[in-house]
């Protein structure tokens, strides 16, 4: 393991930091000394991080940016340039956390780090512009839904063909390139809410539940939303969708803007304050394992926290629901041959909602379908919300790799629960030349309640 050795490597790191240039943590929640002190620097994480196994440096890994931690709140480490492209380096994939024997809760360390870089240190202009662009527009679907004319118009025209091809884009703005290299397909459902305030139980009413829209969900994804609610309602459940509801906050708490997402889940718990649901249904990982931490996101606020921890009790993945209360509609098949699916575990759902049979559960139950399972299957896609646009080049990597092992399974097609994921495997299948599709779980769930067949690639 080297510890001592690694230890060395990262001291001599620190100490060619100016701590005078800049400042540390403050005091409003920096990261725990007791969390930090649960790690023993024992390595286990190390196999298991994605942008340690892509970069290779130790100041790259868990345990290096929990030394690195450390060093900052004991004022022997600034929160410089170099400090803090450590711990932008992290996906916040969680893998870690899963597979440590200490119980480390790096989790929660990650998640006061990242308000303390947001609040302690200047970013470049560049870098400040460009974060300014993604939280301006990405957890706000009305801000985006402005946007799709011209950017169905670019596609049509052929501005993605060209743009990709030039290579010229890339050059200037490797951010910018992979922000335009992840543009889903606009269709016309994008411009539009199909869906009603209350969708029906189908015969006898089970339960009552909450329904989330998502942001890039409802705008690009909007047949996956629309199946979750038919899913739901034919097996029983009344369905409500309160269209006052927004962002779920995840992508600004992720990156550390605190305000930001505190504001969303302030909304987006008002939002179904008067639905009174047995449950709120997600069906988007990323989006799941925030609305699960609103009673942390909002520990301060004292009007709502007590608000936030009884929202967070209610929310659930749709497949955790789905596999607590049992189908209870008939099945059908998806083929009239044999459907051999991979599985794609999304980070949020494997290591932080700690979700990965029941996915696999409510998949099995199709006639015809047998799963396969990749290599690394816990290795993080390179999406990690915005992570693919901030770190293009560690996340080109990551999705190749990803890629090369679900086709590797030889199964026709990937069932995927979250659109980042989705997204960033589309793109890597698609500069392979591969006609494999991805399609969300409960696409398929509702494909197979109606009996409608997959077309073949």
């Amino acid at each position: 393991m080297q510890t001592s050795e690694n230890s060395s490597s990262l001291s001599a790191d620190l100490a060619k930091m100016d701590s005078a240039q800049f400042p540390g943590f403050d005091a409003h929640h920096p990261p725990d000394p007791k969390l930090i002190d649960a790690c023993v620097h024992c390595g286990f994480c190390l196999s298991t991080c994605p942008s340690y196994r892509v970069i290779g440096k130790e100041t790259d890994s868990p345990r290096g940016r929990i030394y690195l931690m450390d060093a900052v709140n004991e004022q022997d480490a600034p929160l410089s340039e170099t400090t803090v492209q450590h711990f932008d380096s992290c996906l916040g994939c969680l893998a870690c956390v899963t597979a440590c024997p200490s119980g480390v809760q790096y989790d929660q360390l990650l998640t006061a780090v990242r308000p303390q870089i947001e609040r302690n240190y200047s970013r470049s202009v560049g870098d400040r512009l460009f974060r300014q662009i993604i939280f301006s527009l990405f957890p706000h679907p009305d801000r985006l839904r402005l946007l799709l004319a011209p950017l169905l118009l670019y596609q049509k025209l052929g501005g993605s063909l060209l743009v990709r091809s030039s290579g010229l884009l890339k050059r200037l703005s490797p951010r910018l390139a992979a922000m335009e290299s992840l543009l889903p397909e606009v269709t016309v459902k994008s411009f539009q809410d199909t869906l009603p305030d209350i969708v029906p139980a189908q015969g006898k009413q089970r339960y009552r539940v909450g329904m989330i829209l998502g942001c890039v969900q409802r705008l690009f994804f909007t047949e996956v939303n629309e199946a979750t609610a038919r899913v739901l309602a034919a097996n029983g459940c009344e369905v409500v969708i309160p269209k006052m509801q927004g962002c779920c906050a995840a992508l600004p708490y992720h990156q550390g803007q605190e305000a930001h997402a505190q504001m969303l889940a302030r909304q987006m718990i008002d939002s179904f304050a008067e639905t009174d649901v047995d449950a709120i249904i997600i069906n988007a990982a990323g989006c799941g394992h925030t609305l699960k931490d609103y009673g942390h996101l909002l520990q301060d606020d004292l009007e709502y926290r007590d608000r936030a921890r009884a929202f967070s009790n209610k929310v659930k993945d749709v497949q955790e629901f789905l596999a607590a209360v049992g189908l209870t509609a008939p099945l059908h098949p998806l083929h009239d041959q044999p459907l051999t699916i991979v599985y794609q575990d999304a980070c949020h759902l494997l290591h932080g909602q700690k979700i990965s049979l029941q996915p696999r559960q409510l998949l099995r139950q199709i006639p015809g379908v047998s799963l396969r399972e990749p290599v690394d299957a816990a290795l993080c896609c390179g999406s990690a919300g915005v992570y693919n646009m901030l770190q293009p080049e560690v996340a080109e990597e990551l999705g190749q790799q990803k890629v090369t092992n679900l086709l590797n399974t030889g199964a026709t097609l990937i069932a995927s629960a979250n659109p980042g994921c989705s997204i960033q495997i589309e793109k890597h299948l698609r500069s392979r030349g591969q006609a494999v599709s991805v399609v969300h779980p409960i696409k398929l769930l509702d494909d197979s309640i109606r009996g409608v067949k997959l077309v073949s690639s």
